[in-house]
Protein backbone atom coordinates (compact mmCIF):
# COMPACT_ATOMS: atom_id res chain seq x y z
CA UNK A 1 0.00 0.00 0.00
CA UNK A 2 2.82 2.28 0.97
CA UNK A 3 4.68 1.34 -2.18
CA UNK A 4 1.49 2.33 -4.00
CA UNK A 5 0.75 6.00 -2.55
CA UNK A 6 4.73 6.60 -2.82
CA UNK A 7 4.71 5.36 -6.86
CA UNK A 8 1.51 7.27 -7.54
CA UNK A 9 2.98 10.32 -5.07
CA UNK A 10 6.31 10.04 -7.42
CA UNK A 11 4.15 10.11 -11.00
CA UNK A 12 2.36 12.95 -9.70
CA UNK A 13 5.61 14.91 -8.95
CA UNK A 14 7.04 13.90 -12.17
CA UNK A 15 3.92 14.92 -14.11
CA UNK A 16 4.36 18.21 -11.92
CA UNK A 17 7.69 18.60 -13.26
CA UNK A 18 7.19 17.88 -17.16
CA UNK A 19 4.24 20.06 -17.15
CA UNK A 20 6.63 22.74 -15.31
CA UNK A 21 8.81 22.14 -17.08
CA UNK A 22 6.66 22.85 -20.78
CA UNK A 23 5.32 25.25 -19.29
CA UNK A 24 8.82 27.05 -18.62
CA UNK A 25 10.17 25.60 -22.83
CA UNK A 26 7.25 27.22 -24.14
CA UNK A 27 7.49 30.77 -22.24
CA UNK A 28 11.38 30.35 -23.02
CA UNK A 29 10.19 29.63 -27.14
CA UNK A 30 7.50 32.46 -26.22
CA UNK A 31 10.01 34.71 -25.26
CA UNK A 32 12.66 33.88 -27.49
CA UNK A 33 10.07 34.43 -30.45
CA UNK A 34 9.17 37.73 -29.17
CA UNK A 35 12.22 39.05 -28.91
CA UNK A 36 12.86 37.62 -32.48
CA UNK A 37 9.86 39.71 -33.47
CA UNK A 38 10.76 42.81 -31.64
CA UNK A 39 14.30 42.67 -33.60
CA UNK A 40 13.00 42.06 -36.63
CA UNK A 41 10.34 45.09 -35.96
CA UNK A 42 13.34 47.19 -34.54
CA UNK A 43 15.92 46.20 -37.69
CA UNK A 44 13.19 46.55 -40.26
CA UNK A 45 14.17 50.38 -41.47
CA UNK A 46 17.71 49.00 -40.95
CA UNK A 47 17.47 46.00 -43.55
CA UNK A 48 15.51 47.59 -45.89
CA UNK A 49 18.44 49.98 -47.05
CA UNK A 50 20.19 46.95 -47.05
CA UNK A 51 18.08 44.96 -49.58
CA UNK A 52 17.85 48.77 -51.87
CA UNK A 53 21.67 49.05 -51.49
CA UNK A 54 21.76 44.99 -52.55
CA UNK A 55 19.00 45.78 -55.41
CA UNK A 56 21.17 48.03 -56.73
CA UNK A 57 24.35 46.36 -56.83
CA UNK A 58 22.23 43.74 -58.61
CA UNK A 59 21.03 45.99 -60.89
CA UNK A 60 24.76 47.68 -61.57
CA UNK A 61 26.00 45.48 -64.04
CA UNK A 62 23.33 46.68 -66.62
CA UNK A 63 23.74 50.12 -65.52
CA UNK A 64 27.32 49.24 -66.54
CA UNK A 65 26.55 47.99 -69.61
CA UNK A 66 24.17 50.69 -70.78
CA UNK A 67 26.87 53.36 -69.95
CA UNK A 68 29.59 51.57 -71.63
CA UNK A 69 27.39 51.43 -74.66
CA UNK A 70 26.73 54.87 -74.09
CA UNK A 71 30.18 55.76 -73.67
CA UNK A 72 31.25 53.78 -76.64
CA UNK A 73 28.36 55.09 -79.25
CA UNK A 74 29.84 58.62 -77.72
CA UNK A 75 33.39 57.78 -78.88
CA UNK A 76 32.25 56.53 -82.08
CA UNK A 77 30.16 59.29 -83.09
CA UNK A 78 33.02 61.77 -82.04
CA UNK A 79 35.16 59.39 -84.87
CA UNK A 80 36.16 61.53 -87.55
CA UNK A 81 36.79 59.38 -90.60
CA UNK A 82 39.01 61.14 -92.56
CA UNK A 83 38.82 60.42 -96.40
CA UNK A 84 42.14 59.58 -97.89
CA UNK A 85 43.33 60.80 -101.03
CA UNK A 86 44.04 58.19 -103.29
CA UNK A 87 46.19 58.70 -106.25
CA UNK A 88 44.64 56.75 -109.38
CA UNK A 89 46.43 56.64 -113.01
CA UNK A 90 44.01 56.80 -115.91
CA UNK A 91 45.02 54.98 -119.02
CA UNK A 92 42.59 54.96 -121.87
CA UNK A 93 42.45 53.92 -126.20
CA UNK A 94 39.60 55.01 -128.29
CA UNK A 95 39.27 54.03 -131.90
CA UNK A 96 36.55 55.96 -133.81
CA UNK A 97 36.06 56.00 -137.39
CA UNK A 98 34.76 59.17 -138.71
CA UNK A 99 33.87 60.51 -142.35
CA UNK A 100 37.00 62.93 -142.71
CA UNK A 101 40.05 61.94 -140.09
CA UNK A 102 41.61 65.39 -140.19
CA UNK A 103 38.14 67.36 -139.03
CA UNK A 104 37.81 64.41 -136.94
CA UNK A 105 40.89 65.14 -135.30
CA UNK A 106 40.36 68.89 -135.11
CA UNK A 107 37.42 68.32 -133.08
CA UNK A 108 38.98 66.10 -130.98
CA UNK A 109 41.55 68.89 -129.78
CA UNK A 110 38.95 71.42 -129.12
CA UNK A 111 37.40 69.02 -126.96
CA UNK A 112 40.45 68.23 -124.91
CA UNK A 113 41.37 71.81 -125.10
CA UNK A 114 37.64 72.85 -123.56
CA UNK A 115 38.13 70.26 -120.86
CA UNK A 116 41.43 72.09 -119.44
CA UNK A 117 43.63 69.18 -121.33
CA UNK A 118 46.15 69.23 -123.87
CA UNK A 119 47.66 67.32 -126.75
CA UNK A 120 51.04 65.36 -126.31
CA UNK A 121 51.68 63.29 -129.28
CA UNK A 122 50.66 62.98 -132.86
CA UNK A 123 50.72 60.71 -135.52
CA UNK A 124 48.66 61.04 -138.55
CA UNK A 125 48.44 59.87 -142.58
CA UNK A 126 46.02 60.92 -144.68
CA UNK A 127 45.10 59.22 -148.62
CA UNK A 128 42.57 59.49 -150.82
CA UNK A 129 39.90 56.98 -151.20
CA UNK A 130 39.35 57.34 -147.12
CA UNK A 131 42.06 54.97 -145.85
CA UNK A 132 43.36 58.21 -143.57
CA UNK A 133 44.45 57.37 -140.24
CA UNK A 134 45.53 59.73 -137.19
CA UNK A 135 46.83 58.38 -133.72
CA UNK A 136 46.83 61.21 -130.79
CA UNK A 137 47.47 61.48 -127.68
CA UNK A 138 45.69 64.00 -124.74
CA UNK A 139 46.90 64.48 -121.30
CA UNK A 140 43.14 65.19 -119.49
CA UNK A 141 42.37 66.21 -115.99
CA UNK A 142 40.48 63.12 -114.29
CA UNK A 143 37.93 64.63 -113.14
CA UNK A 144 36.63 65.64 -116.85
CA UNK A 145 38.20 62.58 -117.93
CA UNK A 146 34.65 60.83 -118.25
CA UNK A 147 33.03 63.53 -119.92
CA UNK A 148 35.74 63.93 -122.82
CA UNK A 149 35.46 60.09 -123.56
CA UNK A 150 31.19 60.64 -123.42
CA UNK A 151 32.00 63.86 -126.27
CA UNK A 152 34.37 62.06 -128.36
CA UNK A 153 32.63 58.73 -128.60
CA UNK A 154 29.75 61.01 -129.60
CA UNK A 155 30.63 63.82 -131.74
CA UNK A 156 33.66 62.58 -133.57
CA UNK A 157 31.90 59.27 -135.14
CA UNK A 158 31.33 56.06 -134.95
CA UNK A 159 32.90 54.52 -131.62
CA UNK A 160 34.42 51.22 -132.59
CA UNK A 161 36.43 50.37 -128.97
CA UNK A 162 37.50 51.59 -126.09
CA UNK A 163 39.35 49.58 -123.27
CA UNK A 164 40.02 51.76 -119.92
CA UNK A 165 42.61 51.06 -117.22
CA UNK A 166 43.07 52.51 -114.14
CA UNK A 167 46.47 52.12 -111.78
CA UNK A 168 45.95 52.89 -107.95
CA UNK A 169 49.70 53.86 -106.87
CA UNK A 170 48.86 55.95 -103.34
CA UNK A 171 51.46 53.07 -101.89
CA UNK A 172 53.83 53.77 -104.22
CA UNK A 173 54.03 57.53 -103.64
CA UNK A 174 53.81 57.24 -99.87
CA UNK A 175 57.03 54.93 -100.37
CA UNK A 176 58.92 57.79 -102.70
CA UNK A 177 57.82 60.35 -100.61
CA UNK A 178 59.13 58.67 -97.28
CA UNK A 179 62.36 57.70 -99.00
CA UNK A 180 63.20 61.33 -100.03
CA UNK A 181 62.26 62.56 -96.73
CA UNK A 182 65.08 60.38 -95.09
CA UNK A 183 68.01 61.12 -98.31
CA UNK A 184 67.03 64.92 -97.20
CA UNK A 185 67.80 64.00 -93.60
CA UNK A 186 70.32 61.71 -94.14
CA UNK A 187 72.05 64.51 -96.26
CA UNK A 188 71.64 66.74 -94.01
CA UNK A 189 73.56 64.71 -91.11
CA UNK A 190 76.59 64.16 -93.77
CA UNK A 191 76.97 68.06 -94.20
CA UNK A 192 76.82 68.31 -90.65
CA UNK A 193 79.62 65.51 -90.12
CA UNK A 194 81.30 66.83 -92.98
CA UNK A 195 82.14 70.59 -91.47
CA UNK A 196 83.53 68.43 -88.34
CA UNK A 197 85.67 66.01 -90.48
CA UNK A 198 89.13 66.97 -89.63
CA UNK A 199 91.42 64.74 -92.24
CA UNK A 200 91.34 65.14 -95.87
CA UNK A 201 90.65 60.78 -95.94
CA UNK A 202 87.45 62.01 -94.07
CA UNK A 203 86.42 64.97 -95.64
CA UNK A 204 86.93 62.88 -99.14
CA UNK A 205 84.70 60.05 -97.94
CA UNK A 206 81.96 61.94 -96.53
CA UNK A 207 81.71 63.77 -100.01
CA UNK A 208 82.08 60.39 -101.63
CA UNK A 209 78.68 59.25 -99.86
CA UNK A 210 77.30 62.71 -100.15
CA UNK A 211 77.36 62.44 -104.10
CA UNK A 212 75.89 59.44 -103.41
CA UNK A 213 73.45 59.95 -101.55
CA UNK A 214 72.73 63.41 -103.64
CA UNK A 215 72.50 60.92 -106.95
CA UNK A 216 69.90 58.70 -104.97
CA UNK A 217 67.53 61.68 -104.33
CA UNK A 218 67.92 62.73 -107.75
CA UNK A 219 66.04 60.14 -109.05
CA UNK A 220 63.72 59.25 -106.60
CA UNK A 221 62.62 62.74 -107.11
CA UNK A 222 62.25 62.10 -110.87
CA UNK A 223 59.94 59.24 -110.38
CA UNK A 224 58.26 61.54 -107.83
CA UNK A 225 57.79 64.31 -110.52
CA UNK A 226 56.71 61.05 -112.99
CA UNK A 227 54.10 59.70 -110.72
CA UNK A 228 52.93 62.95 -110.14
CA UNK A 229 52.63 63.78 -113.64
CA UNK A 230 50.80 60.27 -114.61
CA UNK A 231 48.48 61.44 -111.42
CA UNK A 232 47.11 64.39 -112.54
CA UNK A 233 46.54 64.28 -116.00
CA UNK A 234 44.94 61.06 -117.49
CA UNK A 235 46.10 59.71 -120.43
CA UNK A 236 43.88 59.11 -123.58
CA UNK A 237 44.94 57.43 -126.62
CA UNK A 238 42.72 58.42 -129.55
CA UNK A 239 42.92 56.53 -133.52
CA UNK A 240 40.85 58.27 -135.98
CA UNK A 241 40.44 56.17 -138.90
CA UNK A 242 38.82 56.41 -142.40
CA UNK A 243 35.71 54.96 -143.59
CA UNK A 244 37.01 52.01 -145.70
CA UNK A 245 40.11 51.60 -143.15
CA UNK A 246 40.45 48.29 -141.76
CA UNK A 247 41.19 48.06 -138.39
CA UNK A 248 42.11 44.70 -137.12
CA UNK A 249 40.91 44.15 -133.53
CA UNK A 250 42.84 42.42 -131.11
CA UNK A 251 42.62 38.70 -130.48
CA UNK A 252 43.18 36.97 -127.63
CA UNK A 253 45.70 34.36 -128.18
CA UNK A 254 44.65 30.75 -126.85
CA UNK A 255 46.74 29.23 -123.70
CA UNK A 256 48.33 25.68 -123.51
CA UNK A 257 49.13 23.81 -126.61
CA UNK A 258 47.00 25.49 -129.20
CA UNK A 259 48.89 28.68 -127.70
CA UNK A 260 52.49 27.10 -128.17
CA UNK A 261 51.55 25.95 -131.78
CA UNK A 262 49.83 29.29 -133.07
CA UNK A 263 53.27 30.51 -131.90
CA UNK A 264 55.17 28.56 -133.46
CA UNK A 265 53.84 28.75 -136.71
CA UNK A 266 53.48 32.47 -136.47
CA UNK A 267 57.90 32.22 -135.76
CA UNK A 268 57.89 29.82 -139.32
CA UNK A 269 55.62 32.46 -141.00
CA UNK A 270 58.47 34.83 -139.92
CA UNK A 271 61.23 33.12 -140.57
CA UNK A 272 60.11 32.31 -144.75
CA UNK A 273 58.97 35.54 -144.78
CA UNK A 274 62.71 37.21 -143.85
CA UNK A 275 64.62 34.25 -145.99
CA UNK A 276 62.38 34.93 -148.82
CA UNK A 277 63.05 38.83 -148.51
CA UNK A 278 66.41 37.88 -148.09
CA UNK A 279 66.85 36.05 -151.34
CA UNK A 280 64.87 38.52 -153.12
CA UNK A 281 67.77 41.63 -151.81
CA UNK A 282 70.76 39.06 -153.13
CA UNK A 283 68.85 37.59 -156.67
CA UNK A 284 69.78 40.72 -158.92
CA UNK A 285 73.39 40.57 -157.26
CA UNK A 286 73.30 36.86 -158.32
CA UNK A 287 72.49 37.56 -162.23
CA UNK A 288 75.39 39.85 -162.20
CA UNK A 289 77.76 38.32 -160.19
CA UNK A 290 77.09 34.69 -161.80
CA UNK A 291 78.40 34.88 -165.01
CA UNK A 292 81.57 36.59 -163.70
CA UNK A 293 82.22 33.44 -161.79
CA UNK A 294 81.86 31.14 -164.24
CA UNK A 295 83.87 33.08 -166.81
CA UNK A 296 86.57 33.31 -164.16
CA UNK A 297 86.48 29.24 -163.51
CA UNK A 298 86.46 28.78 -167.00
CA UNK A 299 89.89 30.86 -167.94
CA UNK A 300 91.53 28.97 -165.05
CA UNK A 301 90.76 25.61 -166.70
CA UNK A 302 91.98 26.90 -169.72
CA UNK A 303 94.99 27.98 -168.45
CA UNK A 304 95.76 24.83 -166.85
CA UNK A 305 94.91 22.58 -170.00
CA UNK A 306 97.74 24.51 -172.02
CA UNK A 307 100.86 24.99 -169.43
CA UNK A 308 103.40 21.70 -170.47
CA UNK A 309 103.53 18.86 -168.49
CA UNK A 310 106.91 18.45 -166.29
CA UNK A 311 109.28 16.18 -167.70
CA UNK A 312 109.42 12.60 -166.26
CA UNK A 313 111.89 11.22 -164.32
CA UNK A 314 114.36 8.50 -165.67
CA UNK A 315 114.91 5.73 -163.47
CA UNK A 316 118.05 3.60 -163.74
CA UNK A 317 117.80 -0.51 -164.41
CA UNK A 318 118.38 -2.72 -161.48
CA UNK A 319 122.09 -2.74 -160.41
CA UNK A 320 123.05 0.18 -162.84
CA UNK A 321 123.65 2.10 -159.46
CA UNK A 322 124.94 -0.18 -157.35
CA UNK A 323 128.66 0.60 -156.34
CA UNK A 324 131.44 -2.66 -157.15
CA UNK A 325 131.70 -5.35 -154.61
CA UNK A 326 135.89 -5.88 -153.72
CA UNK A 327 137.51 -8.94 -154.18
CA UNK A 328 137.16 -11.99 -151.83
CA UNK A 329 140.45 -12.35 -150.51
CA UNK A 330 142.63 -15.81 -151.15
CA UNK A 331 142.35 -18.54 -148.54
CA UNK A 332 145.73 -20.66 -147.96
Amino acid sequence: MRRFQYGTALSAACAALLLGGLTGCGGGAEVQSASRGESAQAGAPALAPQDSAGAKARRQPSAQDAAGRTAGKNIASDVTVTAQDRQVIYVGRMTVRAKEVTAAAQKAKQIVGGAGGYLSKEQSSSSDGGEGSAELEFKIPPARYADVLASMGRDLGEQISLNQGTEDVTAQVADVNSRIKSAQQALDSLRTLLKKADTIGNVLEVEREISTREADLESLQAQQKELAGQVSMATLTLTVVGPVTVVTPPSEEPAGFLGGLAKGWSGLVAFVKVALTVVGVLLPWMLILAPVAALIVWLTRRNARRRPAPPARTVPPAGAGEPPQPPAPAQS
